[in-house]
């Protein structure tokens, strides 16, 4: 049953990614990735705040499935790295949360990176 919750929150979370995309790019110019820079800080602050709201008991697990997963998720999933990344802080120290920031960024700059240069090299030919 969770992922019918999850899934009715990421159609809702994907529509209003790209509802608030449709906004801020062409307010703010295409220059710079502000639609996606825009949904990622929302995103974040939302699932902070709904994360915090809703808490982590059993009686919780549809409103988190619905509205952190679901919805946060499909809206962005930096969201979740956002809120992730602060609960290693609280528990392990800046260091982890430090790796993991750079583990994550690097990590898929390079992986977005390489999955351009293999389409490039790859993939381009063969349409």
């Amino acid at each position: 049953m969770p992922v019918i919750y999850v899934a009715l929150g990421g159609a809702l979370g994907a529509v209003l990614r790209f509802a608030v995309s449709g906004v801020v790019v062409p307010t703010m110019g295409d220059a710079f990735p502000w639609g996606t820079l825009a949904v990622n800080i929302l995103g974040s602050f939302v699932a902070g705040l709904l994360w915090a709201s809703l808490g982590q008991t059993a009686g919780q697990e549809r409103l988190n499935a619905l509205f952190v997963i679901g919805m946060m998720g499909a809206f962005t999933t930096f969201s979740t790295f956002s809120v992730e990344s602060f609960r290693l802080f609280e528990v392990s120290g800046l260091q982890p949360a430090l790796v993991n920031v750079l583990a994550n960024n690097v990590g898929a700059l390079l992986a977005a990176i390489g999955g351009i240069w293999v389409g490039r090299t790859f993939l381009a030919g063969a349409t």
